[in-house]
Parts: C-alpha cells; sequence; structure tokens
C-alpha cells in the first residue's frame, strides 16, 4: 500500500486556507470552503492510497477546484489566495490525469 502523500498535502494545504481566510478575514465562507474541500480532498487520498486506480474524488474535488480558483485568479489578478489555490488544483489534475493514462502494471 503505497502512501499518496501528495494528496494529503493538498488537502491540508486547502484546509489551512480556509482556516487563514477565516483569521484574516473572518470570512466563514472561506473556513467552510477550506474545510468542506480539504476534508473532500483528504479522503480522495485516503481512497487513492487504498486503491490507486480509484483516483475519481480527488480528481472531481481538483478539478471543481480549478475552475473556481481559476475564475477568481482570473477576474482578481490577484496570487494569494486564487492564483496559488489554481496552480496547485490545476498541478494535481495533471498528476491524477497522468496516474490515469498510465497503462496498469501486470502481476
Amino acid at each position: 500500500m503505497t502512501v499518496d502523500w501528495v494528496g494529503y498535502g493538498y488537502a491540508a494545504l486547502i484546509a489551512s486556507g480556509g482556516a487563514i481566510g477565516y483569521v484574516k478575514a473572518g470570512s466563514v465562507p472561506s473556513l467552510a470552503a477550506g474545510l468542506l474541500f480539504g476534508g473532500l480532498a483528504g479522503f480522495g487520498a485516503y481512497q487513492i492510497s487504498n486503491d490507486p486506480k480509484n483516483i475519481w474524488v480527488s480528481l472531481a474535488t481538483s478539478g471543481a477546484l480549478t475552475g473556481v480558483m481559476g475564475k477568481r485568479f482570473y477576474g482578481s489578478r490577484k496570487l494569494m489566495p486564487a492564483g496559488l489555490m489554481a496552480g496547485a488544483s490545476l498541478l494535481m489534475v495533471g498528476k491524477l490525469s497522468l496516474a490515469l493514462l498510465q497503462k496498469p502494471q501486470e502481476s
């Protein structure tokens, strides 16, 4: 069993971003979204750790965040937090897409 450390780190980044948004600006929606999407990303990393072919929760979560935060970054042109989250989410989509396209290993 291989642990998806990148996925767990991504989940921690999302959750901590929501918490920081709450602490700095008092934004309850940031906290709620950060905990929701961070929890989904953590669950997806757990699923990938148990079965490397089961990438769908992680792919949906990172894809949704890529779209939402990419749109926010496009509108604001601010690197923090929208640009950082859009970039990290896009990297996760790329990582998961590569895992999806790899040939299954024969045992």
